[in-house]
């Protein structure tokens, strides 16, 4: 996540809870809308805001996988649905789109995430939500909510895809437009299929991007910009709104993976005698915990608590969602990527335990606070 105008929602403890399918729906040949329902004594738990994500955990071939993804719905009490796309590859996303089937049960953590905004006043602001493949599930909760919440705001909508057959939600976002005509602008933009309107056909780059904000969407009207897709077209998006004079402040992003590798997670790490190690101390639900780590085997702060304590929360592990997030109360770490969290956040002393390294012989980490 991004930069926010706004001070970023306050964080829940990250908990999973066993939740039942209540349906699973098909998008599009690859990709599938799951509905969970939520029990009136999880409601709480599972209050959240437009744009936030899940993570969903769930033992495949005998090995735990956890994935996140965006809530595709606007808040709603008693449910909540995410949408899963079928990555090349992807072990998860193909066993829920091939297996995954109402009745089932799953493990479904509370929601989490900044990738949202301030709700309190819609009043005659725009708001931009540019989009690639299943990077249109966030800004699927958060056109409906913006559009609802104010008979003056607006919401324009890029939305990339390779064909109309991938266009995720075509139906429903065809009768948001018809439900706001005049303050909903939707603009498909395809990449192997020919649109009517050349801007609107083939791949965006730089030189695409720029004419859009040159026709269709003037900066100087636009409140605050939401990118979410792949690192590509998300960096490009905001090199690109920077160089036009776009304030870091207004645009949010939100990544689903990046162009690094995944590190391992929870993997065995042995101390021997007479090595150089580094100390973990951390807390966790009140409780603290402790574990030694030899320096030579470069462990994050994450994989180490993991040694120790397999509950510590997590979920991409690859610094894109923050679930991880912990404050350093001791010592001092050095973060090898941040896509999650705030500027603020950073200030206080937060920071992601599983892009984590120490820079001294202990560290002392809060994951409660």
């Amino acid at each position: 996540m991004g930069s926010t105008a706004t001070p970023a929602p306050a964080r829940k403890r990250a908990r999973f809870h066993e939740l039942e399918v209540a349906e699973v729906r098909r998008l599009t040949e690859q990709s599938i809308e799951v509905t969970f329902a939520v029990p009136d004594e999880l409601a709480g738990d599972y209050d959240y805001l437009p744009g936030q994500y899940v993570a969903l955990r769930r033992e495949i071939d005998g090995q735990e996988l956890r994935r996140s993804y965006s809530i595709c719905r606007p808040p709603r009490r008693g449910s909540v649905s995410v949408a899963i796309k079928r990555d090349l590859g992807g072990r998860f996303s193909t066993w829920a789109n091939d297996e995954l089937a109402a009745g089932d049960r799953i493990d479904v953590m509370s929601p989490q995430g900044t990738f949202t905004t301030a709700l309190a006043d819609l009043d005659h602001r725009h708001i931009v939500g540019i989009a690639a493949g299943s990077g249109i599930t966030p800004l699927m909760s958060l056109a409906h909510t913006v559009l609802a919440g104010s008979d003056t705001s607006r919401f324009t909508l890029v939305y990339t895809n390779r064909s109309t057959l991938d266009v995720m939600f075509l139906e429903e976002l065809a009768d948001l437009k018809d439900r706001y005509p005049a303050r909903l602008a939707l603009h498909h933009v395809l990449s192997r299929e020919q649109r009517s309107a050349p801007i609107l056909s083939g791949r965006i780059d730089e030189e695409k991007l720029r004419t859009m904000l040159g026709t269709l969407i003037p900066p100087a009207a636009v409140d605050e910009w939401f990118l979410c897709g792949p690192f590509e077209l998300v960096q490009l998006a905001r090199d690109t709104l920077a160089d036009v004079g776009v304030p870091t402040s207004a645009v949010h992003f939100e990544l689903f993976t990046t162009d690094g590798p995944v590190p391992e997670r929870g993997r065995p790490v042995e101390v021997r005698t007479g090595e150089d190690t580094w100390t973990l101390e951390f807390t966790l639900d009140g409780l603290s915990g402790r574990v030694e780590s030899p320096v030579a085997a470069q462990e994050s702060i994450l994989n180490a608590a993991l040694r120790v304590r397999g509950d510590v929360p997590f979920a991409c592990a690859g610094g894109v969602c923050g679930t991880c997030r912990a404050r350093v109360v001791e010592g001092s770490v050095q973060m090898t990527e941040n896509y999650a969290l705030e500027p603020d956040e950073l200030e206080r002393g937060y920071v992601l335990t599983c892009q984590s390294h120490p820079k001294g012989e202990r560290v002392v980490v809060d994951y409660d606070v």
